[in-house]
């Protein structure tokens, strides 16, 4: 019996801004009803990548299917209609500073629908009451906590009954506890309204509590989709058994265990400062300073070069 088509599938993305690659030939299929967790540092892509999978920019190459639906290329009324089956937490909740928590959740049904208000003042409780937040509905986004920011921009991304939920850094900026209660939210509305879940975070105690699945990008490539008992037996490796293992995969170690020493940090090592910073071949770096210095500087003081001893 074959698998049921993904309801997100990627083939040969890439992306380039300018004269930088930030992804290159990424695929990944996401099926129906699952927490996918794509991680990976600062700078792997992993943000980038969820932009372009909710049509906020196009891919330069590629293939992004939604519900079935290749969504390159598709024009903005196309793209609308998409975006109605998918709600998206953004970083900092993105909630409207001069609304109220009810009136942020209610503008998605005030837009997107012909509902009766009586029936959106209903439906706004609801989303509210899911994510903790009824009894708040009525005070602005000046007037609560980040944790409540979070909660409150998740009901109004629920507020159209979302077959996919985007979560973009649930977790970043919160201390442990809350971060603790947004993780058990996202669990157990994934459980109970039976979406598909797709989180884009470096946290990895988040990563390990919610996930079914995990995808690490490093630097725009895809080094390994698998599921979280895999990724958690990688973790576990020992310092002897890891180091007769691949490249990627003791990198993928080093960055689930948050080591200081490994494969991520010894690439930065071996960086070369100048070129890195003023864009120079070894071979162009100039062997001496450009200006001779005028003093030096001694354990004890700044002495000028003319009263240097003999």
């Amino acid at each position: 019996m074959s698998e049921p088509e993904p309801i997100i599938s990627i083939r040969g993305l890439k992306k380039v801004f300018g004269d930088q690659t930030v992804l290159q030939d990424v695929n990944l299929d996401i099926r129906k009803g699952e927490t996918m967790v794509i991680m990976g540092g600062s700078g792997s892509g992993k943000s980038t990548m969820l932009r372009l999978i909710i049509g906020s920019f196009p891919p330069t190459e590629g293939e992004i299917r939604l519900f079935g639906q290749n969504i390159c290329g598709l024009k903005e009324a196309g793209m609308n209609k998409v975006r109605k089956r998918f709600g998206v937490l953004f970083q900092s909740g993105a909630l409207f500073n001069s609304m109220t928590l009810a009136q942020n959740v209610a503008l998605p049904l005030a837009e997107h629908t012909d509902l009766d208000q009586m029936i959106i003042d209903i439906t706004v409780k609801i989303k509210l009451e899911l994510v903790g937040l009824r009894e708040h509905a009525d005070k602005y986004p000046a007037e609560i906590s980040g944790g409540m920011k979070k909660r409150a921009g998740l009901a109004r991304a629920l507020a159209l009954d979302p077959e996919i939920l985007f979560y973009d850094e649930p977790s970043a900026g919160l201390d442990p506890v809350t971060s603790a209660e947004i993780d058990r939210l996202i669990v157990d509305l994934t459980k109970k309204l039976g979406v598909t879940s797709v989180v884009v975070t470096h946290e990895m105690d988040s990563a390990f509590t919610i996930a079914d699945r995990m995808a690490m990008l490093d630097k725009g490539r895809m080094l390994r989709v698998d599921t979280l008992e895999a990724f958690d037996a990688i973790r576990k490796l020992g310092d002897e058994e890891a180091a007769g293992r691949p490249h990627d995969e003791r990198l993928i170690r080093q960055f689930l265990r948050g080591d200081a020493q490994g494969p991520i940090t010894e690439r930065k090592a071996a960086l070369d400062y100048a070129e890195d910073l003023l864009g120079m071949s070894p071979e162009e770096r100039p062997m001496a300073p450009s200006i001779e210095p005028t003093r030096v500087v001694t354990k004890s003081r700044i002495i000028s070069k003319d009263d240097q001893p003999e």
